[in-house]
Parts: C-alpha cells; structure tokens; sequence
C-alpha cells in the first residue's frame, strides 16, 4: 500500500484539482517504450519505402565520387569540391527521413499523456542527487520494472536480430553477385524490412509498459483521507468561514427584506406563526407579488415593520400558509390565489378612501377561498391530492 510521507497510507483516488495540479506541475504518464517503438517501427517502414530513393541517390554519389576527370587530378581543390557536393547529397536523401523521424518523435511523447509545458519540470530539483532517494528509486516498484523491461527487451530484440539475420542470410550474400545500382537498392529494402521486423518486438514492451505507467502515474497520485480533507476545506472554505458567510448572507437578506415591508401593500398572517407582505403595482406588475415572509420570530418582525410604517395587516391563516408554502420571495403568487388576493387588495385600496373621505367603511373579507391543491394544513404541510 502507498504511503506519503507521514506514513499514512493513499487509499484515495486522486480528486480532479489532485490530477489537474500535477499535470500543471508536468506530471503527466508517460511511456518511452511507446515512444521508442513509435519512432523505430514507423521509422523502419519509412525507411523501405524510401528504400529506392536512398539506393539511387547512393548509387549516383558513389558513381560521382568514384570517378575523377584528368583535369581534377593536377586541382587541389577538386576533392573539397567533391566533399561538400556529397554532403549536400546526403543531407538532401536524408532530409525526408529526419522530417518523419522528428514528427514521430514529438507525436509519441505526447501521445499518452498529452502536452504539458511547466516550468517546474525544467527547475533544478537538488533533492535528486540524494544518494538515499536514489537507491529507494533503484530498488522500488517502478525501478523492478524497468529491470525486467530491459531484460525483456534484450531477449526479444537478440532474438529477433539473429532471426532476421537468418532469414535474410542468404540475401545478403546474393547481393554480391548483383550490379552495384541493384545491389544497393536491395541491401536498402533488406536492411528496412530486417529493421522493421526487430522492431515489431517493442510492441509487446509498450503493451505492457503503457497499463503499468497509467497505473504507477495514479498510484503516485493516491492520497490520504487527510489530504482529502485539507483539499475539500481548501477549495470549498473552512466549515467555520462557510458557517460565518452563511451567517453574513442571511443577515443581508433579512435587512433586505425587513427593507421591503413598508413599501407592501398588505401583510397576511396566520396570525402568529406565518406572515406574508404583498405589494401590488398595476402599471408594472401582472400580478401581486410577495416582498417578505417568515415564520415565528420573523413574521413577528415583519407585523411590527408593517405596524410601524402603517402597513394593513389582514389575518387569513389559510391564504397566509397557501402564500407562504407555494411562493418564492420576490415572486408573483400562483394564478390559483387571483381571487381571493384581489378580494383582499380592494379592502385594502378602499381604506385610504374611508380615511380621508368617509362614508361606509370597507368591510374586512373573511370568505377568501383557497383551492383545494393549494391549502396547506395547520401541520404547514401541502394537502396531497
């Protein structure tokens, strides 16, 4: 069982902020039996398919070399001259090669891992040279694999090695019966097919190399039930701070809404356990809508704001629990209660007139109905139908 270095032991799985900082950090899988079986077998298929392209231009530069005119014999610079157009020969025969080979070599070190640039991978890590970490490395997990890994591959490319050289033997001998154009065409397609066939020996390695690099990468990666803790209490905040911040955004919310109530144009109590503000503006609103509401203590707190800044306070328990339970704050209440909040709001627009003109004064509506699916008992649980 992995362990960290207080000796507690990794059953947990990397968390995803785990895995995203050590890929920032350039900890990524990787596998260079993949990349080298990549660039060996790939490039030796290349290499036979060039095979005719390298003979010939081979043939010509030996044919070019091996020719010398009499005028160049008395010229000391003749040879240079000759030198440096077989330099540019080769450079140009092999260029084509080089482009596939650094292509191969860039597509498969990323093709496990991906791409990661971090600059703490290229930073001068002194705890390296530590003799004791390195024996630990040596004699550890990954460093048994990479013994059994050169073991493996040591057998299977001999064997494949003297295998082709079998095969191919009496090839290579007829090649010197063979005209020098031919004969070099040949030994280049003999040497790419041999190549290839050696090289088909490494997938077996990156088979077996990729699973225990993703495996060895998350297992280095495990963490403690601690860690995960710390983790969670950094990223989501300490349960304290969380505790406070909830604390803070109730105590706003509550201002806010205390803030509301005398611009209400009602208040509907229970009359003790439940209080709901309304506020109506025909000219913005297409329907009433609820500014505050609260149960016990709080809707004791909005009757005493509603009270101070003159606010009608209407007792209706079952439109009160209806509004409450059915209603969000700062929204327009369910079609269902229209009525029965119209009924109440003409009482209440018809107070204003009594007071200043007289006359009969408005009676208080004590039938406001409330449908059937919209009751809720005195238990403030919603009636199931």
């Amino acid at each position: 069982m992995a362990e960290n270095e207080n000796g507690q032991e990794r059953t947990e799985q990397p968390t995803p902020k785990r895995l995203q900082d050590a890929r920032r950090k350039g900890q990524t899988a990787r596998s260079r039996e993949l990349n080298t079986m990549m660039i060996t077998l790939i490039g030796g298929m290349v290499l036979v398919g060039m095979s005719g392209h390298f003979g010939e231009t081979l043939g010509q530069m030996m044919e070019g070399s091996f020719t010398i005119a009499r005028p160049d014999i008395f010229d000391t610079t003749a040879m240079l001259r000759r030198l440096l157009v077989a330099i540019r020969h080769t450079l140009w025969m092999l260029t084509p090669f080089f482009v596939v080979i650094v292509a191969l070599a860039i597509v498969s070190s990323v093709a496990l891992g991906g791409v990661t640039a971090s600059a703490e991978v290229m930073a001068p890590k002194f705890s390296k040279l530590n003799p004791i970490k390195g024996m630990k490395r040596v004699f550890s997990l990954k460093g048994l694999m990479e013994l059994l890994k050169s073991l493996a591959k040591f057998l299977l490319i001999g064997g494949a090695t003297v295998l082709a050289m079998w095969v191919t033997l009496d090839d290579f001998i007829r090649l010197s019966t063979m005209e020098l154009m031919p004969a070099v065409v040949e030994m280049g397609s003999l040497v790419g097919w041999s190549f290839v066939l050696i090289s088909l020996t490494l997938i077996v390695i990156a088979m077996a190399d990729v699973p225990f690099q993703l495996w060895d990468h998350k297992r280095q990666l495990k963490m403690t039930r601690q860690e995960v803790k710390e983790e969670m209490k950094d990223t989501e905040g300490r349960p304290e701070v969380k505790s406070r911040v909830r604390q803070l955004q109730r105590e706003f919310a509550m201002r806010r809404m205390m803030e509301e109530v005398p611009k209400a144009d009602v208040v509907v109590t229970n009359p003790t356990h439940f209080a709901v503000a309304l506020r109506y503006d025909q000219n913005s609103m297409r329907a009433p809508k609820v500014v505050a509401k609260g149960m016990n203590l709080i809707a004791a707190n909005i009757r005493e704001v509603a009270e101070e800044n003159g606010v009608t306070i209407v007792e209706s328990p079952m439109l009160a629990r209806a509004i409450y339970f059915h209603t969000e704050l700062d929204n327009y209440i369910p079609a269902g209660l229209y009525f029965a909040v119209a009924k109440l709001l003409a009482y209440v627009f018809q107070l204003p007139i009594y007071e200043t003109d007289g006359g009969l004064k408005p009676e208080e509506p004590t039938d406001l109905q409330v449908p059937e699916d919209l009751q809720v008992p005195e238990a403030g649980e919603p009636t199931v139908h």
